[in-house]
Parts: C-alpha cells; structure tokens; sequence
C-alpha cells in the first residue's frame, strides 16, 4: 500500500494509494482464482468470458460495458455471433493488468504501486476507459497517480521506467518514459548536498537495494553525497531507455566527465567482457570527476562493479551489439570525458561484434585523440579475420594516424593558447604537452616489440608502423632496435636485402652504449649496420678524446676555474661518479675492440697482397714457353746483326773530316 496524502478524485476515492470507485455494477465479494481462472465471487453466473494470454477471466458484461469503450464494441461483435467470450492477446500488461483493471470496473480497491502503474495505465489506453464513459475513469487516475505521485519520487521513477520495457510502444506513445526520463535528469542533475531522497549509490545498498523505505527517508545530513549517487539506480535500465535519461541528462547542462563515468559504470554491468581484468574499465572513471568527494569515489566506485559481478545480467551477442551502437553514440565528444583504456575496449568489443562501421571509425578517431594514455596491454587488440595476424596491426595503423592528425590540428590552431581552462583535463592542455608523441613513440615500439613474433606479420607492415611517426618523437632508438631484434629472431629466412630494409626504421647514432655494445656482437643483424654503429661509437670516442685534450691545454690558463670545476665533481653523488667510472670503462673496452679490429684487418690486408703477388708470379711463369723463348733468341740475334752493320757502313763511307773528328774521339778515349 503507497503511503501518502489522501485525495479525493472525482467519483471515486484516491488515498493511500488504493483506487476504487463508488458505483458498483454488481454486488461481490472480491476475485477468486481457481486452476488458472479468475471468478468473481457473487450469486449472479458469469455470462461473459475473456482470455488474456493463458488466463481466463468469468466476468459479467455489464461492469465492462459501462467502463471500456473498447469491451463494449467486442460484446456487441460477439453477440452478433452468438459468441460470449473474446480473446485480448494484444493487451499491455498482460494478465496481470487486466485484473487490476477488471477489479476496477467492478468498484473493488485497486493497490497503486510503481510496480503496477505504467501496466495499468497503458491497459486502460488499451480498453478505452475515457471520461466519455464515466467521471474518473480508470485512465483519468492512472493519470493522477503518474503525475503527482511517481514523478516526484526518484525511486518511483525509476521503477516506472524500469517497467515500461515490457510495454513498447504503448508506454512510448503514453509519453510515460519521455516523463520518467526527464525527471530522472532533474534529480540527477541536483546538487548533492540538497538531495533528501534514498538512492542505491553505496556498495552496502548495492546487493540489496531497499526500495520499501518511506519517500522522506534520505541520507544524514553529515555523510557527504558522492557526485555518483545515482549511477547505480540508472544502470538497471535497459539500453534504449539509459539512453534517453542520458539525453536528458545532457540536455540539462550535467559536467561530461560525469556523463561519461555514468556511461563506463553502465558498461562494465551490462558488458562483463570489458572488465574482465577485475573492474579495469572503470578504474579511470573517477578521475573525469575532480570534484567534490572524487578522492572517494574512485574507490567506492570500483567496488560496486566488483561486487555486482555476480549479479551482471546475462545478455546475449545481438543485445551486447546493440548495448555497444548505443554507447558509442551518446558519449560526449569532449576529449576526456571517458578513459582511453575504455575506449579500446569497447573497440575491441566492437570489431568483435561487427559493429557498424560508421561507429567503429567514430570510436577509432576518439582512441587517437587519447592514444597517449593507453597502455600496451589494451592496445593488443585480436585481429578477427582470418589468415591474418594475430594482432589487428592495421587497426593501430589508423589509430596512430588519427593522433597524428588530432596533434597536427592542435599544433595549427589559433585558439590553441586561448582555449578555455574548463576544457582541460586535470588542468594541463593537451596541445601543451610536448611529451605526448614521446609516450606515443614509446608505446609504439613496445607494440612492435610484441606483434613482431607473429610469424605472419609482414615486413611491410611492420616497417610502415615503425616509420609512421616522425624522428623527433623518438630520442633513443633503444625501442626500435629490441623491435627489430625480435623480428630478426622470429623470421630466420629472411634475405640480405630484406635485412637491410628492416634495419632502416632505426638510427644507429640514437642506440644508447648497451645496446651498441649488443648490436656489435648481434650475427642477424647485416655487417653494414655493425660497422655502422661501431664507427659512430668510435666517432664519439674520438670526440670525447679531443674534449679531454683541449681541456688539459687550457688547465694552465683557467686554472681558478677548472679547480671549481674539481670542487663540484667532489660534491658529486658517488653514485654519479660510479656511472661516469662504468662509462669510461666500457668507452675503454670499445676502443680496445676497435684497435683489434683494425689489427687483424691490417693483417688479412697483408695476407692478401702476399697472396696475389705469389699468384701473379705464378701467372707469368705459366705464359713463358719454348716458343717464345726461341723468338727472344731471334730478335736478339736480330738486333747484334744490325748494329754490327751499322758499326761498318760510316767506316766505308767516312768523309775526312770525320776521320779527323774520330781520331780526336780515339785519343780522348786513350787520355781518359
């Protein structure tokens, strides 16, 4: 029985909740239910019968004419077919409905509960119970009682609403969820230190909710209302009407961090795929609400999710896809109104569920507004086609493109300093912030890290996802060159060229001292990219030398100032100073495995001149033979003959004063 103020309503009387009239078409003592049937109990027989599903009802036809518009033309129907009964398998509320009305057309007391209210009220649209037919008819009090009764409580209309599932779309066309909603999202939109009403916000009220307490029941004036209050109350709505009370909720000016922790909490309910890692979906929540009570609302916020895991609703593929299109689409298009990890998990639902696409590629571009909060656990996200990798790769493709575009945008826009205060997350702008694509590069390269042992993953795409960011988001290429590593490992057949194309997504001069050290020694990598980080590494020692040499030629012309620069090196954590030592040796040891390689070059450089002077030599003793021995012989004999004739002709043919000149020629030879 509702307690409440008596009223009075025409022709009849509305108190106490009980609905009854005061005219009584026939004279009973109340229903009776015998093997599934109802009777009235009184001395007159039934003379009419009507079914309502599987439950029959022996009633009279008099009560029934004077109250339903809707009963009258089906007695008139059925008289004329010598019929005393009808069927009503289309009547809102079932049976259920159709004896609370019939008890009222009868004048008996009718308990109105919000249990009861929505199915009586669209029964009585149903049978037409209109003021046409008598004062304070049935519709005309459902009415009162919505009105004046359940929309001021908050307890009542969510229950109201709750109902209306079963009663589309007679409950929608009524207005009665359009109502409920829109009070719902006044009291929600209250301010917590006003409310005065139960609520079902706190775990020890989750597993059992107390909906039987008095309406002035409401929390002590000392305990603080938590900005959650009434996440709880609206999860247990169905998907389509959360989403109207959301709507409304919107409309009336509520903070989006709110709207979207109200929408995580729904989620990890109603989805129990999305905190299957204990509540992790809604671990971030809290922080989208800095405001008052939000240091305790984390946690009490967490645990109503852990403890209502035993009660979540089970609910089926099509219903799940439906839950996640809907949630999609009313979340608020502020960057944080919900956590980054959320949203990769309702897109890995999502492409489970093969969601519409529209959707999926809105719910990508949300993940890369954020793309630096996630972590690399949320990131592995299953591919689901088949023959394909392991890990949907392509997806993180388009995630990591949609951040580049969102920074690029934020970069270029004018209002980027002036951007109001109220739009930040935790009071930090995002376009501010130049460590984003740093925590973006680094996730990347632990996702390659990770997809690189997928024996399927092909070069290509592992190249164009190491090479999507630009160089100034990586400081250290430490990241890519495990990566790369890994890669090498998990594809032993890969060719030289394919080796050397893989090597090109990183720089050998950001490799930090251990991983140049392991690169040095490391067989799959190519012997280009070896030689490559041991020059640079000899490069740098090179120029630490000629630092050390120009400092020790000006120690005698600043001496004050190299001796402050002692004092300070003195004042040093030994810490430091014990990384410097390490430093300077492992510089050592490079140096020293530099020299023996060049030794040892130098010597196979030796070796091989030695060789290929033998064989040249061995070459041209195996081109002499006999014959051109024999034309060596010839041509020398050749020549003796010519110059022996040469030597005779000038004798015969002198002239004197040639002779004289010989003979000059012949006795300076002799003096000599």
């Amino acid at each position: 029985m509702w307690e409440s103020e008596s009223e009075s309503v025409a022709g009849g009387d509305y108190g106490n909740g009980i609905l009854s009239s005061s005219k009584h078409g026939v004279k009973n003592d109340g229903f009776e239910l015998r093997d599934n049937s109802w009777y009235v109990a009184t001395d007159i027989p039934s003379d009419f019968l009507v079914q309502v599903g599987d439950v029959n009802f022996h009633l009279h036809m008099y009560p029934l004419l004077s109250r339903s518009g809707k009963m009258n033309r089906l007695i008139y129907e059925s008289r004329e077919l010598g019929l005393n009964k009808v069927a009503l398998d289309d009547l809102p509320g079932g049976p259920e409905a159709f004896e609370l009305a019939a008890k009222f057309c009868y004048g008996i007391a009718v308990d109105l509960i919000a249990a009861n209210i929505s199915g009586l009220r669209c029964a009585a649209e149903y049978l037409e119970m209109t003021e046409d037919l008598e004062e304070g008819n049935l519709i005309f009090k459902t009415e009162a009682f919505l009105s004046y009764v359940v929309l001021s409580s908050w307890r009542d209309s969510i229950m109201v609403m709750k109902s209306c599932e079963k009663l589309s779309p007679w409950a929608e066309n009524l207005q009665i969820v359009r109502r409920c909603s829109e009070s719902i999202a006044w009291k929600a939109c209250a301010n917590p230190k006003g409310i005065r009403w139960a609520y079902t916000g706190k775990p020890s009220e989750v597993s059992s909710p107390n909906w039987t307490e008095m309406k002035d029941s409401s929390p002590s004036i000392k305990s603080q209302v938590p900005p959650d209050w009434w996440f709880e109350d609206v999860s247990i709505l169905r998907i389509d009407h959360f989403v109207r009370v959301i709507t409304a909720i919107k409309v009336k000016g509520m903070r989006f961090e709110l709207i979207g922790a109200a929408i995580m909490h729904y989620a990890g309910k109603w989805l129990p795929g999305l905190i299957k890692d204990g509540g992790g979906s809604t671990d971030e929540a809290s922080n989208s609400s800095s405001g008052s009570g939000g240091s305790s609302w984390k946690g009490e916020l967490h645990m109503i999710v852990e403890e209502n895991k035993d009660d979540t609703p089970i609910v089926e593929a099509k219903d799940q896809r439906m839950i996640v299109e809907s949630l999609i689409s009313i979340i608020p298009p502020q960057k944080d109104s919900v956590s980054c990890r959320f949203l990769l998990r309702l897109l890995r639902m999502a492409n489970m569920l093969k969601v519409a696409p529209a959707l999926v590629t809105e719910l990508e571009k949300r993940v890369g507004m954020q793309l630096e909060q996630a972590t690399l656990a949320d990131l592995l996200i299953p591919s689901y086609n088949k023959n394909e990798t392991l890990y949907d790769v392509d997806l993180v493709q388009r995630l990591l493109e949609h951040f580049l575009v969102q920074e690029q945008t934020e970069s270029s826009s004018p209002r980027r300093q002036s951007f109001p205060e109220k739009h930040m997350y935790n009071g930090v702008q995002r376009g501010a912030n130049p460590s984003a694509k740093i925590r973006v590069a680094r996730l990347v390269d632990s996702y390659l890290t990770e997809v690189s042992r997928d024996r399927n993953l092909s070069l290509t795409k592992f190249q164009v996802l190491a090479e999507a960011l630009p160089d100034s988001a990586r400081t250290c290429d430490d990241g890519l060159y495990r990566a790369v590593d890994s890669y090498l490992k998990a594809h032993p057949t890969m060719s030289e060229h394919e080796r050397k194309r893989l090597c090109r997504v990183m720089d050998s001069q950001k490799l930090s001292i251990d991983a140049r050290m392991h690169a040095a020694q490391n067989e799959r990598l190519p012997l280009r990219v070896v030689v490559q980080v041991i020059f640079y590494e000899q490069v740098k020692i090179s120029n630490a030398l000629a630092n050390n040499s120009l400092k020790e030629t000006g120690e005698t012309q600043y001496q004050p100032v190299i001796s402050n620069r002692k004092t300070l090196l003195e004042g040093t954590p030994q810490s430091f100073q014990e990384g410097w030592a390490a430093a300077k040796k492992d510089i050592n040891s490079l140096k020293f495995e530099l020299d023996t390689f060049k030794a040892k070059y130098l010597e196979l450089q030796n070796d091989m001149d030695i060789l290929q002077r033998q064989f040249d030599k061995l070459t041209n003793k195996k081109q002499t033979s006999a014959w051109t021995t024999g034309w060596k012989k010839l041509s020398k004999f050749t020549k003796m003959t010519t110059l022996e004739n040469h030597d005779i002709d000038p004798q015969v043919a002198t002239a004197p004063g040639e002779d004289t000149r010989k003979t000059t020629r012949r006795w300076r030879n002799s003096i000599s």
